[in-house]
């Protein structure tokens, strides 16, 4: 080794002799630690801690969420139970008659009012046509009324004129128009409207099954219009009535409408039944197949439903109305004469002479076994949740 590198190493050496001795008197002798308390909040949490506690905050406001929820369920579980549970204890064929308002009477006159006008015309200002027909249906030999008047905005009768009325039967594709239009005679009646009377079999359609419309052409004072009646008519009568019978029995009153049925077939019958003071109380109907021949309706008053009302006794059969459906031709039915008015007065009976069992029946039982498998699971996802 030459002197030139035995000068470097040496020089070497004492720098590095200078650095350490230089490092060690400038920095201090230990590193104080951190307090605990500022270790903690300089410290970064762990990732696994953080998302632990979101985790659970979130658990919580999904088991919340849930269990409002299933709350919810139950309570419209339970509500859909009880109103299907109390709507069903009474057949079908026994309801309070409260339930159908619009049954209460129903051999009232249609009534209808509208500004007297020509068809596509304007109405005439100040002036209201009122209209009434007694049915809208007929059978055999019923015949139909009805009546027409004027009225100012004040309600106050107008002079009017029927100058032409004629009943014709409407277009039907199904069967070959041409029949002849028949006059009909509008007279003025006792309340100072003016009235008319169509009799289909003695009028022009004693073999004629469907819509026949009766137009009336008015004149109010030099202002015109028009008025139609449509009547759907069949000239079939299926049946007869021949008398009422009743019995108590199975806890319930039944009423037996005899009738003398030349037509086979479903019919459909309803009744009236007030109480003693004349107050509205059921809807009685019956829908079946009858055979030909001397046949009973029966109409039952369900037990439950009298001891429920309370109605006072005797009570009152009225206003009886029903029909053979025809299916699938047009009209779709055949009516049985009208019964207005009182039908038959049932004898008097003490409230506990009739049960006060509910109905029953396979589809109520289905439904209710149903609607409470809804209730009951509802309560217990409730209780799950609640623990």
């Amino acid at each position: 080794m030459g002197r030139p590198a035995l000068i470097a190493i040496a020089c070497g050496g004492i720098v590095a002799v200078i650095a350490a001795l230089s490092f060690g008197r400038d920095a201090p002798a230990v590193v104080p630690a951190p307090l605990p308390a500022v270790a903690a909040a300089v410290a970064p949490r762990p990732a696994a801690a953080a998302s632990a506690v979101s985790f659970g905050a979130s658990a919580v406001q999904v088991r919340r969420a849930q269990l409002d929820l299933w709350q919810q369920r139950l309570v419209r579980a339970e509500d859909t139970l009880s109103k299907y549970k109390t709507s069903t204890r009474y057949p079908h064929e026994a309801r309070p008659l409260a339930e159908h308002p619009d049954q209460q009477r129903p051999f009232d006159p249609v009534a209808e009012e509208m500004p007297l006008r020509t068809p596509g015309g304007q109405p005439a200002k100040g002036v209201h046509v009122r209209s009434t027909q007694d049915r809208v249906f007929a059978s055999g030999a019923e015949s139909v009324r009805v009546t027409v008047r004027a009225v100012d905005d004040d309600d106050r009768p107008l002079p009017l004129l029927v100058t032409r009325a004629v009943a014709f039967d409407l277009p039907d594709a199904r069967r070959p128009a041409g029949r002849p239009q028949v006059p009909v005679n509008f007279t003025e009646a006792a309340d100072g409207s003016l009235a008319a009377v169509l009799q289909p079999s003695t009028q022009g359609f004693p073999d004629f099954a469907g819509t026949i419309r009766i137009q009336a052409y008015l004149n109010q004072a030099g202002q015109l219009g028009n008025v139609n009646f449509d009547v759907v008519y069949n000239p079939l009568v299926p049946a007869e009535w021949a008398g009422v019978r009743e019995a108590l029995q199975a806890g319930s009153l039944d009423f037996f409408l005899k009738a003398k049925v030349a037509q086979p077939g479903r019919y459909v019958v309803s009744a009236r039944v007030d109480d003693a003071a004349g107050k509205p109380f059921a809807l009685l109907s019956f829908n079946d197949e009858v055979a030909v021949g001397e046949q009973e309706f029966r109409l039952r008053l369900f037990g439950k439903l009298v001891r429920d009302g309370k109605p006072a006794f005797p009570l009152t059969l009225r206003d009886v109305q029903g029909f053979l459906l025809v299916p699938d031709r047009f009209p779709d039915r055949a009516m049985l004469p009208r019964q207005p008015g009182t039908v038959h007065t049932s004898q008097a009976y003490a409230l506990d002479s009739f049960s006060d069992a509910e109905w029953s029946s396979e589809e109520r039982s289905r439904y209710l076994a149903e609607l409470s498998k809804d209730v009951d699971e509802a309560k217990r996802q409730v209780d799950a949740l609640n623990r």
